[in-house]
C-alpha cells in the first residue's frame, strides 16, 4: 500500500485523516492531479454560476446552488472522526443555508475562484475537517473509483461489482472490494496517500498566518489595519478575519493568495508523528514479538474480565519499560499526542486477546476516550480503560471526573487510570494518589491508579 502511494485503512474505525482539496493537483496519481482537480473546479465553477444568477433565495439558481453544495456523508473511504466506527455526519441541508449566503455575499464581490468554498472554511460555524473532507470527496467520487480501478488491480485486491448511491441522488458503478464490518457488503474506498492531512489547511489560521507573513509581496498588500491578522492564532478571532476577507474583492482573493501560499503537505505516513496508523502495526506483529500466555479465567463474568485486563494492564507496562515501547510513544524526540498512547494499549489489548482466544472485546475511541473491554455476550462485566499522558493538563481532573463519568455512561462496573509518564509530571502522581486515598478512607469506590514510565530509554549497545 505505501509502495503504492494509498493509504491501508483500518475497517471498522476512523482514521483521522483527511482529504485536503488543495493537495489534489499535487498528487502522483493522475486520476487525482488532473481529473479530481478538473471534476472539482468544474463543480464550484457552476455553483459560482448559479450564485451570480440568484435574486434570493428559493428561485430556480439557488435552489440549483444548494443542490450542488449538499454533501452526505461519505463513510466508505474510512476516514474521518467517527471514533469507534466508520459512520460519520455527512453534510445535508441543515448545513448548506448559511454557508450558501456567505459565498452568495463573495461572488457578489466579483470573485470567481472556485476555492473560495474550501476557504470559507476558516470562518465559517460548522465547516470543520469532516465537512471539507466529505465535500471533495462527494464532488471527486468518480475521480476516486477510477483511481481505485487502477491501483485495486496493481494489488491484486480483489473486489465485486457494485451500486453506490448517495443520498442526493447521485449514482456510481465500481468494482470494490467488501468491507465486512459494514452492513450488506458495502464496499472500501481506498483513497491516495498524498491528498491527506491530520488537518487540511484551512482550518488552521497559524499556519496559514506564519507562511503569509513570511511572504513579502502578500505582506506589502496587506496593510497597516490588518497587520493584527498576523497574531490571529485560532478561530476564536474568526470574526475578525470575516469582516476583512469579506470587505471586498481584493481582500478577499488575498485572502485566498494567503491560504494557497500556506503550501500544505501531506501527513506523514512513514513517520506518523501523530500515531495514526502506527499502532496497527504492533496489532498484527505484537504478539509474535513478545508472546504471552494470558490466565484464562473460568468464566468471563466480571471478576474475569477483570483478571484479563489486569494482565493487559501489566504487560503494557513491561513493554513499555522494559522492551523499549515507550519509542512508540514519541517522534522524532517529542511525545505523540495522547491518543496515541491510547491506541498503542488497544494495539496491545487487541494482539493479547486475540493471540489466547479470549472472547473479550477491547474496542478502542480512539479520541480522547477510554480503551472500553466488554464480554462479547453482553454488558456483564464491562470495565474501562483510561490512558492518559503526564503532560496532560487535566490529569487529575480526568480521575476524579472523566473516569468516574465515563463509567457510569457506559454502565460499567470497573475502571482503571492508567498514566503514562513523558514528562511534566510535577507534582500530578502526589496528588492523584492522595485524592484516591482520600477517597478510600471515606469508604468510596475508587478506581485503580497505574503509574507507566514511557520516558525514552537508551538501548542495550548505549547502557
Amino acid at each position: 500500500m505505501v509502495k503504492a502511494g494509498v493509504l491501508d485503512p483500518t475497517l471498522n474505525v476512523d482514521t483521522r485523516l483527511f482529504i485536503d482539496p488543495l493537495l489534489l493537483a499535487k498528487s502522483r496519481h493522475p486520476e487525482i492531479a488532473k481529473g479530481a482537480r478538473r471534476t472539482y473546479e468544474q463543480h464550484f465553477t457552476n455553483v459560482i454560476k448559479f450564485l451570480s444568477r440568484t435574486t434570493g433565495p428559493n428561485d430556480v439558481a439557488w435552489r440549483s446552488a444548494q443542490r450542488l453544495l449538499s454533501f452526505p456523508e461519505i463513510k466508505w473511504s474510512c476516514l474521518g472522526y467517527g471514533a469507534e466506527s466508520v459512520s460519520g455526519s455527512g453534510s445535508g441541508a441543515h448545513m448548506t443555508g448559511h454557508f450558501i449566503e456567505t459565498a452568495k455575499q463573495i461572488v457578489s464581490l466579483g470573485v470567481e475562484d472556485p476555492d473560495l468554498f474550501v476557504a470559507m472554511a476558516l470562518f465559517e460555524e460548522g465547516v470543520g475537517p469532516d465537512r471539507i473532507s466529505d465535500m471533495t470527496t462527494n464532488v471527486i467520487l468518480g475521480d476516486l473509483l477510477k483511481f481505485n480501478n487502477r491501483v485495486l488491480a496493481e494489488l491484486g485486491v480483489a473486489g465485486k461489482p457494485m451500486q453506490i448511491s448517495l443520498r442526493n441522488g447521485k449514482t456510481f458503478e465500481a468494482t470494490l472490494p467488501a468491507n465486512p464490518h459494514l452492513s450488506q457488503g458495502e464496499p472500501v474506498i481506498l483513497v491516495p496517500a498524498d491528498a491527506l492531512r491530520d488537518l487540511p489547511v484551512v482550518t488552521d489560521w497559524s499556519g496559514v498566518a506564519d507562511a503569509a507573513s513570511k511572504n513579502e509581496q502578500l505582506r506589502s498588500r496587506v496593510n497597516d489595519q490588518i497587520a493584527a491578522l498576523w497574531e490571529v492564532r485560532s478561530r476564536k478571532d474568526k470574526d475578525k478575519l470575516r469582516r476583512w476577507a469579506l470587505n471586498g474583492r481584493d481582500e478577499f482573493e488575498t485572502f485566498l493568495e494567503m491560504i494557497k501560499g500556506a503550501d500544505p503537505q501531506p501527513y506523514d505516513l512513514s513517520g506518523d508523528p501523530l500515531g495514526e496508523v502506527f499502532w496497527r502495526r504492533l496489532a498484527t506483529t505484537l504478539a509474535d514479538q513478545a508472546p504471552m500466555t494470558i490466565e484464562k479465567p473460568p468464566t468471563l463474568d466480571y471478576a474475569g474480565v477483570v483478571s484479563v485486563v489486569e494482565q493487559i494492564i501489566k504487560q503494557f507496562q513491561f513493554l513499555i519499560e522494559d522492551r523499549r515501547f515507550s519509542e512508540e510513544l514519541y517522534h522524532a524526540g517529542a511525545p505523540r499526542p495522547e491518543k496515541a498512547a491510547q491506541r498503542l494499549f488497544f494495539a496491545v489489548a487487541h494482539a493479547y486477546c486475540k493471540a489466547n482466544n479470549l472472547d473479550l472485546t477491547p474496542e478502542a475511541d480512539t479520541g480522547n476516550g477510554p480503551v472500553d473491554f466488554k464480554v462479547s455476550q453482553g454488558y456483564a462485566g464491562r470495565v474501562l480503560v483510561e490512558i492518559k499522558l503526564s503532560r496532560n493538563g487535566k490529569l487529575v481532573s480526568g480521575y476524579t471526573k472523566q473516569l468516574e463519568t465515563y463509567k457510569t455512561a457506559e454502565e460499567a462496573l470497573h475502571g482503571y487510570y492508567v498514566v503514562v509518564d513523558v514528562g511534566q509530571m510535577g507534582k500530578k502522581d502526589a496528588r492523584l494518589l492522595q485524592i484516591k486515598n482520600e477517597a478510600a478512607e471515606r469508604g468510596e469506590q475508587v478506581s485503580p491508579i497505574v503509574f507507566v514510565d514511557g520516558t525514552r530509554r537508551a538501548s542495550a549497545s548505549k547502557l
